[in-house]
C-alpha cells in the first residue's frame, strides 16, 4: 500500500503544474474521492492485515471435541512426547506471520495433523507453545484457533 504521504504530494504536485496527465482526471470529483477512501482504510498493522487478508487480529478458540479425529490423535501424541509419524513433527515453528502471539522463537513448536486421502503431510497442523497452549490450523497456518482443555 502506498503511503498517504507520497499520495497526497503527487496530486499536489500535479495540481500545482497543471500536468495534462491531471488533465485526464477530473480533479475536483477524483480528489475528494481519494481522500474519503484514503480516510477509511485501516491504519493499524493489525487492522491492515485483517482488512487485506482476512485474517483474525487473534486466534479464536475451539474445543478439543470441536477437533477432527486426527486432530485429537495427535494431541494425544503430543501429551505423550511421541512417537511422531513425520520426521518434521516437534520442528521450531517460526511464526514468521505473526498470527499467534508474539514469543522468542523456539518458543512454538509444530506438529502434523494427518489428511485423511492425502498422501503428503496436507495443510492440518497443531502448534503448541513451551506453556502448553497449542493452536490448531487446518490451512497451512494462515488461521488459527487456539485449543481449549
Amino acid at each position: 500500500m502506498l503511503p498517504v504521504g507520497r499520495v497526497l504530494r503527487v496530486i499536489y504536485w500535479g495540481i500545482q503544474m497543471n500536468l495534462s496527465w491531471m488533465k485526464i482526471f477530473d480533479v475536483k470529483r477524483t480528489l475528494p474521492l481519494l481522500l474519503a477512501a484514503l480516510l477509511v482504510l485501516p491504519t493499524t498493522a493489525a487492522a491492515r492485515e485483517q482488512y487485506w487478508h482476512g485474517s483474525n487480529v487473534g486466534p479464536t478458540t475451539i474445543s478439543q471435541s470441536e477437533l477432527p479425529r486426527e486432530a485429537r490423535d495427535t494431541l494425544q501424541l503430543i501429551k505423550r512426547g511421541g512417537p511422531f509419524p513425520h520426521p518434521r513433527d516437534g520442528v521450531v515453528f517460526g511464526n514468521f506471520e505473526k498470527r499467534l502471539p508474539q514469543q522468542p522463537r523456539g518458543y512454538y513448536h509444530e506438529y502434523t495433523v494427518k489428511t485423511p486421502g492425502v498422501r503428503s503431510r496436507g495443510a492440518r497442523r497443531i502448534v503448541c507453545g513451551a506453556a502448553s497452549e497449542c493452536y490448531y490450523s487446518d490451512d497451512h497456518y494462515e488461521s488459527f484457533k487456539r485449543i481449549r482443555e
